[in-house]
């Protein structure tokens, strides 16, 4: 599903962000990147969709060298990957329903499809109901859930969570990870950056570090 083989990337003063990186995470699975800062995760995730290419080495989504796709394809492959921000990114002019539907209507999606993919997103989240606030009418974790609905609502078979409970309390946070669990026994791979420790090791996942842009660990059942 996801796959990086002999992956660098070198920034301009020989600055090294990735080091002979080569990593599998399978369909389904759930994993935690994790590392201190600098050590090379945004890179990670950045080459992922994109944004930036690599130095040497090949990065397979869905056994497909992204490596050699033509810039008319990338937003198709981003399309495979939902993301979710520490900062929620949400358009606070616009309602959770507006928010979380946006990238249906970029893709033309019919009014059916939409109100149904709406539905079930809303009904995953645990915020049926609320479709017509605004943003700003939300706690904090409401709005996370709001972002997380937003990367579901597609159906991707990836979805990445950068961060995603460093703005909320520790009880709001375990609240997210429930869902994000719910979300990967549906069969969606979930890949999460983060420096929570504490979670990390409760929940008893996978666990691939980071140091210097070299994996340091990688542990089916690892710690943090």
């Amino acid at each position: 599903m996801i796959e990086f083989i002999g992956v660098s990337k070198k920034y301009s003063h020989d600055v090294v962000a990735l080091d002979n990186v080569n990593v599998r995470i399978e369909k389904g699975e759930f994993a935690f990147l994790v590392g201190p800062s600098g050590s090379g995760k945004s890179t990670f995730l950045k080459l992922m969709i994109k944004e930036e290419e690599p130095s040497s080495g090949k990065i397979l989504i869905d056994n497909r060298d992204i490596t050699r796709i033509k810039q008319k394809e990338i937003p198709f492959l981003r399309r495979k990957i939902g993301f979710v921000f520490q900062d929620f990114r949400l358009l606070y002019d616009r309602t959770v329903a507006e928010n979380i539907t946006f990238a249906l209507h970029v893709i033309e999606a019919s009014d059916r499809e939409i109100k149904t993919q709406l539905k079930s997103a809303l009904e995953m989240v645990g915020l049926a109901g609320k479709e017509n606030y605004y943003p700003n009418q939300l706690s904090g974790g409401e709005q996370q859930r709001v972002a997380l609905a937003r990367a579901l609502v597609t159906k991707p078979p990836i979805i990445i969570a950068d961060e995603p409970t460093g703005n909320l309390d520790p009880v709001t946070a375990d609240e997210i990870f429930k869902t994000l669990l719910e979300i990967n026994s549906r069969g969606t791979t979930i890949l999460v950056v983060t420096h929570a420790k504490d979670i990390v090791n409760s929940l008893n996942k996978r666990v691939i570090a980071l140091d210097h842009g070299k994996i340091i660990k990688d542990e089916q059942r690892g710690g943090y």
